[in-house]
């Protein structure tokens, strides 16, 4: 049986950039790899796999022949234009939160829930939020284990999950601010903010309590992304969440503290060797030798990296952890490469 093909749309994006490169390391599982990104962008070379493969321009022929079409592109375009390619006879795998909410759409993290990418009645498969995914590996494995109850979250989120704004403008804050005093942002460094900034306050030598836009009752949407997705993802509709979603000067990777309660009584060793023999995780938890994950050891890798793991000491049937993840790789385009090479097993079985 042939191979099935593939498409990537928004190949020229930053996302797309780097699911080129991923699907360059990942097994050969596709025939025809089709690029498309917007009309301004066709016809660019990029390199995939060895090939130099010309950019299409985005339109509803694109998508004739192609049987799994990957989409790295603001939910917008996404939902004008995921129908489409379903329509066309791809199934899409989304990165954007368009539709990742929706009931008839599965929101999928293969190591968690594979299952659940045949229930999929409008064509489309959704890929969690970046700071979703840099934890729910871990926690997901923990949960088969302990029947997970109730998650307290802290994240500290990268610039670039801002996208590509978000890694200038902290560039260019930290030149600004190079030999200034901890929390000086007055003068350039506020007027650049001001003026072209996506974030709302200084993020160089700074952090910022704040990811996405506002939602009700003083809630972002960041924050709601990780208590409705863990909920969708893990089966747990009624699951408690409690999440403070913080910015912090970090180009990649995101991070997260989180403070998970389990319904059977965890031990710090037992927990230890499910995260150890976990698919896509990475334990890391040494503190006598100051071994935990941070930032500057995940960027560029797959796994979901765990460290300082503590029973709760006020809890019993708490665990405490930290977190790291690749936002732009596993936390996007590397669990969308994911759930495409289980449909390329469903198309060639």
């Amino acid at each position: 049986m042939s191979k099935p093909s593939l498409a990537v749309v928004g190949a020229t994006g930053a996302v797309g950039t780097v699911m080129l490169g991923i699907l360059s390391e990942r097994p050969d599982v596709w025939g025809e790899i089709r690029l498309i990104a917007s009309a301004r962008s066709a016809g660019k070379k990029l390199m995939c796999r060895g090939q130099e493969l010309t950019v299409v321009a985005l339109t509803p022929e694109s998508f004739d022949g192609i049987d799994v079409a990957m989409f790295d592109v603001p939910d917008e375009i996404s939902a004008e234009w995921a129908p489409i390619a379903a329509s066309r006879g791809a199934v899409v795998v989304d990165n954007s939160g368009a539709f990742r909410m929706d009931a008839d759409v599965p929101l999928v993290v293969p190591e968690v829930n594979p299952q659940d990418i045949k229930n999929r009645p409008r064509g489309i498969i959704s890929n969690p939020n970046c700071t979703t995914l840099s934890m729910i590996v871990a926690l997901g494995a923990l949960h088969r284990d302990y029947d997970l109850q109730e998650l307290v979250v802290s994240s500290y989120q990268a610039a670039s999950g801002a996208g590509q704004a978000g890694i200038d403008i902290l560039r260019e804050q930290i030149k600004l601010v190079a030999g200034t005093n901890v929390g000086d942002s007055s003068g350039d460094l506020r007027k650049v903010i001001t003026e072209n900034g996506p974030f709302p306050a200084p993020l160089a030598l700074n952090v910022v309590p704040w990811a996405g836009s506002l939602k009700e009752d003083g809630y972002s949407s960041e924050e709601l992304k990780v208590r409705n997705e863990s909920r969708k993802i893990l089966g747990l509709p009624h699951l408690k969440v409690a999440a403070t979603c913080v910015r912090v000067p970090v180009i990649t990777t995101h991070s997260l503290a989180v403070h998970a309660v389990f319904a059977k009584e965890p031990s710090r060793k037992g927990a230890q060797d499910i995260l150890e023999n976990a698919a896509g995780v990475k334990l890391v938890d040494d503190p006598a030798n100051f071994k935990f994950p941070t930032p500057a050891d995940v960027v560029g890798t797959d796994p979901t990296w765990v460290g300082r793991v503590r029973k709760s000491i006020d809890n019993p049937m708490a665990l405490d952890l930290f977190v790291c993840g690749d936002n732009l790789r596993k936390g996007a385009a590397l669990n969308t490469a994911q759930i495409a090479e289980l449909l390329a097993i469903e198309f060639t079985s």
